[in-house]
């Protein structure tokens, strides 16, 4: 028998053709960018948007995310190349504890969205797919601005939403880089809309203008006076606008104003009864303004959480009931009459904080000095993740079990 012979020119030329298949047929290497102290300030801050997975090593779920983690980042990065558009990171919480307790974080994977270095308020919950991922950026790389083509539009806006309106005489501006920035940033609180050049021009009588018209027919709009070319005052007008003071609990956002990481003051009502609701907002206003960022003032309807008010031994026919949720317990003001005492409600509030609610919760009235060499945080012993009665009213009942069994009972 004959044996075929390949001339080494050949044999060369045969051995490059199969390289080059195996290169065409080998995936891009993901572009994860793994962060740390030392650069995670740097890489979020100029991102546009950045999506983080935090990950520990040993959890199961989080090694079945890497792969499509990665994936979806190479999805993205061919619809996106610019790398300070989009960036996909993660941090290895075992590893850098000290970034995992600065954003919070009590469960693994979690995937929390930034957007120039701000850590915005609703993680991502969706479909752990390559699709839903990448469908999720695309979402985010949506312009939350719309574009006003004739001042009729202003009038026949929808007044049940928080509108926020800016009259520019060019898109190609800082004032409008500005406000757009600010927007993407509040894109799930507020409608963001604006106008340029001509269409503009009749609300431009000083200068380029901001204006927020409030929820209601009635309401009066509101200007902002300050100069649209310094983003931390003009995003903290628009937050004050769009997120307000008190806001409702649902079953949608439960977890995520549990993340948040601060304790409740809640006002439980019947929902019709909005009278309750209105003092509540006003005495928060008048006696509380000085807390926020320290506790989360919110208000629940009562017929659709009857099982935190069973664990302050309430029920619907209770109400308005107010109550402290710490995460580890739930604190009755003695009586909603009460709240328009001058100071009545801030010093419950100060209870929490100094930790003698905690401390009389088990102690009776009497209250003690705290064990020496504890810890609190927010009045409350820290030795584990935090954990709202909203969230766990039972050691084998979590939130989703609670909220599922609420919602057929209505």
């Amino acid at each position: 028998m004959k044996l075929l012979a390949i001339s080494p020119s050949l044999d060369i030329r045969f051995v490059t053709v199969i390289l080059l298949v195996m290169g065409l047929c080998t995936p891009g290497q993901a572009e994860i960018t793994s962060l740390d102290s030392g650069n995670i300030d740097d890489v979020l801050n100029n991102a546009g948007v950045a999506l983080v997975n935090f990950y520990a090593d040993w959890c199961r779920f989080s090694q079945m995310l890497h792969p499509i983690f990665e994936e979806a980042s190479n999805v993205v990065r061919e619809e996106f190349p610019d790398t300070k558009q989009v960036v996909f990171a993660r941090v290895d919480c075992d590893q850098h504890s000290d970034i995992a307790q600065r954003y919070r974080i009590t469960k693994y994977p979690t995937l929390k969205l930034f957007r120039n270095g701000m850590m915005m308020k609703r993680e991502y919950r969706g479909q752990r797919s390559v699709t839903a991922i990448a469908d999720f950026i695309r979402q985010q790389q949506v312009d939350p601005v719309k574009e006003i083509h004739s001042m009729e539009e202003v009038n026949t806006l929808d007044r049940s939403k928080r509108n926020i309106i800016g009259f520019f005489e060019k898109r190609d501006s800082d004032n409008y880089h500005t406000y757009e920035k600010v927007s993407n940033i509040l894109r799930d609180d507020c409608t963001f809309l604006a106008a340029f050049g001509a269409v503009s021009e009749p609300e431009r009588f000083s200068g380029d203008n901001v204006i927020y018209k409030p929820v209601g027919e009635s309401i009066p709009d509101m200007v902002y006076l300050g100069s649209l070319t310094n983003f931390d005052l003009t995003y903290a007008w628009a937050q004050d606008k769009c997120v307000p003071l008190v806001r409702e609990i649902t079953f949608e956002n439960g977890e995520e104003l549990t993340e948040e990481g601060i304790p409740f003051l809640i006002l439980f009502h019947v929902k019709e009864d909005m009278e309750s609701l209105e003092r509540f907002q006003h005495e928060v206003a008048r006696q509380l303004i000085s807390e926020k960022g320290s506790i989360n003032f919110l208000h629940a309807d009562c017929d659709k959480f009857r099982h935190p008010l069973l664990h302050i031994q309430k029920t619907p026919a209770d109400c308005p009931v107010i109550a402290i949720d710490s995460f580890r317990h739930m604190y009755v003001f003695p009586d909603f009459k009460d709240l328009t005492v001058p100071g009545k409600l801030r010093q419950f509030v100060l209870d929490l904080h100094s930790g003698k609610l905690h401390r009389e919760f088990h102690h009776g009235p009497d209250p003690t000095d705290s064990t020496p060499g504890q810890e609190e945080t927010g009045g409350e012993v820290a030795s584990s993740p935090p954990e709202s009665s909203f969230q766990k009213l039972a050691p084998s009942e979590t939130r989703y079990t609670i909220l599922r069994r609420d919602r057929d009972e209505l």
